[in-house]
């Protein structure tokens, strides 16, 4: 069992479906008697309900069975290469500092060139993208702990603080302001109905940071777990002109509605968030060309993750992203409602202007 110290940042790895956790640990749902991987895109548990734990072993003697969506108990990948990939990211995870390609190549067992590509084809992500989101996750739980923001910069695997800095810019906020638990930052929240079931909107200063269907009560607690040091404060007339927007966009899309956004993601999820905001209302595209739109061909199944990650639903259109049969594929908020906001975009952009 994870120590109970360290829930926190396993559930920020959960929450945010980061797949450079894969591997450190799996979590299990109560309700559902199933262990996953922290990348899993199935629908986020509550809190309460969730149970941590270091191996796939571990929760099976717990009474979880593995999810079949994520295949937990399973070797990395399913290719010949799959183990010489694990060996690489358990290094990389491992390793106080990022190490060098050749060296990663030679654990795997294979040349720079194909263990580059191959390594890119298992886990979405090439090996230095892969090293980032590894250390900036260890980044941010030295920071929680951390005496000062330099030691946990330099005990992170950082060589300098400018890199850290750079690495960082996916807070959305300064690392000091996140060590100590978003203190200082003003989030304000407001709840409103919609016609396809009642949203949250929150954002601070520099625009919309969570846009999300369902229970207020439930997703404030993930707005206090997220950051529990900063100022929840209910809606101004400011962010209640930003709600009316959000709401038009369910009930009447309308194309070309500039809404600010404050994206909190690793520099991968936000490449892809961001690509999704360039998908013009009422046409859609499959996980396979959203990659390539993001110079990242063979990473579908890391786009579709972080589309599964995102928390700003509608305006950033991650409904838009189907199979490429053209079916609705699964939707964070339900199938139901993917149908739906596809539908009436298609209805709108054929309304004459």
């Amino acid at each position: 069992m994870i120590p109970s110290d360290s829930h926190e940042k396993q559930w920020n790895a959960v929450r945010d479906r980061d797949a450079a956790s894969n591997g450190a640990f799996v979590y299990a749902v109560r309700t559902t008697g199933v262990y996953c991987l922290p990348s899993c895109s199935s629908r986020t548990a509550k809190r309460r309900n969730v149970r941590f734990f270091a191996t796939p072993a571990e929760a099976e003697s717990a009474g979880f069975r593995a999810c079949k969506r994520c295949k937990p108990d399973q070797p990395l990948g399913n290719t010949p290469h799959g183990e010489a990939i694990k060996r690489a990211c358990n290094e990389i995870q491992s390793s106080p500092s990022e190490p060098t390609l050749a060296s990663l190549a030679r654990i795997a067992g294979l040349s720079t060139g194909h263990f580059q590509r191959i390594f890119k084809a298992e886990v979405g992500l090439s090996p230095k993208r892969y090293a980032m989101a590894v250390r900036k996750q260890r980044f941010l739980g030295e920071l929680a702990q951390a005496s000062s923001v330099t030691h946990a910069i330099y005990d992170a695997g950082y060589s300098s603080s400018s890199r850290a800095y750079a690495d960082g810019n996916g807070l959305g906020m300064a690392p000091g302001s996140y060590q100590k638990g978003a203190k200082g930052e003003k989030i304000r929240f407001a709840s409103a109905p919609s016609s396809l079931g009642d949203i949250i909107v929150a954002s601070t200063d520099r625009g919309i940071c969570m846009v999300e269907f369902g229970d207020k009560d439930d997703l404030v607690e993930v707005m206090k777990t997220r950051f529990p040091q900063a100022s929840l404060e209910p809606a101004d007339d400011t962010l209640a002109d930003l709600v009316a927007k959000v709401v038009s966009l369910i009930d009447a899309p309308a194309d070309n509605v500039a809404l600010p956004i404050d994206i909190r993601g690793t520099a991968f999820q936000e490449r892809v968030w961001r690509a999704l905001r360039e998908i013009p209302m009422g046409r859609t595209v499959s996980y396979a060309e959203l990659a390539k739109m993001i110079d990242q061909p063979t990473a579908a199944r890391a786009v579709a993750r972080a589309c599964a990650a995102n928390h700003i639903a509608v305006v950033i259109p991650c409904h838009r992203v189907v199979r490429a049969s053209g079916e609705i594929s699964g939707y964070k908020w339900g199938r139901d409602r993917k149908r739906a906001l596809l539908d009436r975009e298609v209805k709108s952009k054929r309304k004459p202007v």
